[in-house]
């Protein structure tokens, strides 16, 4: 078991160093990676909005319960402030991110691993196509420029659902919510997220890329090979949050 995963870790470290080479024709792949743009960034608007808005809302209800069922008074205007600190630090860059390596994870395993079982990979090696820097290298690029916006959007759109929250429960006043947003946090905190964004971009779009790369066999192939893709992304995105939590908050 231990031989498998070293050895499954040296094949994706190789498959990284040749798709981390310089296009072959800058043309065509800018081609590719605005389709990427579209394919994995863009598609992923609308449930990144629905997800942000509503969790935003629950956030903010759970903070004013904690907030009044304290036996110390404090003041409304904290849950606003405690809102954004989670959707800064924990929801938008990790859940997210999380959300995002089942729906753009499984994609990318799919369709590279039906590249490879109906031997257009194999087509394309033989025309002298470097093949993982053609199909992996614009996914890689779309995805560390494009998801830390998505997580940006993310956290506008939470805070926005705990604004509408407090308008519909009037559990505390738009003035206190907006002064709760506005209190000082730390730079460091913003640094951490996108930190962190960025990083789980890249294992993202690589680790599915590796899985569906790597496919042998037939369709059903294909849908295990998508399958254990997601599930080792949220697996790295989990453990690479540690190590950046420890080396960056620490």
């Amino acid at each position: 078991m231990l031989k498998k995963f070293f050895t499954a870790i040296g094949e994706y470290m190789l498959l990284l160093g040749k798709s981390i080479q310089k296009p072959q024709k800058m043309r065509v792949f800018w081609k590719l990676f605005m389709r990427e743009i579209n394919d994995l960034g863009v598609n992923s608007f609308g449930l990144v909005i629905f997800t942000s808005i509503f969790v935003g809302a629950v956030v903010a209800i759970q903070m004013f319960n904690n907030f009044d069922a304290s036996s110390f008074p404090i003041p409304p205007s904290f849950v606003g402030y405690a809102t954004k600190a989670v959707l800064v630090l924990e929801f938008s860059p990790t859940i997210i991110s999380l959300i995002l390596a089942g729906k753009v994870g499984s994609y990318i395993a799919s369709s590279i691993g039906t590249m490879r079982v109906s031997e257009q990979i194999d087509a394309l090696d033989i025309m002298g196509v470097n093949s993982p820097n053609f199909l992996i290298f614009p996914k890689i690029i779309a995805c560390v420029i494009f998801n830390p916006l998505l997580i940006a959007i993310s956290i506008v759109f939470g805070i926005g659902g705990g604004y509408i929250a407090g308008l519909l429960t009037g559990n505390w006043t738009t003035a206190d919510y907006i002064t709760g947003i506005q209190m000082y946090m730390p730079n460091l905190f913003i640094y951490y997220a996108f930190t962190k964004t960025v990083v789980f971009a890249f294992i993202i779009a690589t680790v599915p890329s590796y899985y569906g790369y790597n496919v042998k066999g037939g369709s059903l192939e294909v849908g295990r090979a998508s399958t254990q893709a997601v599930v080792w992304t949220m697996v790295f995105i989990i453990l690479s949050e540690l190590l950046l939590t420890q080396l960056i908050l620490s």
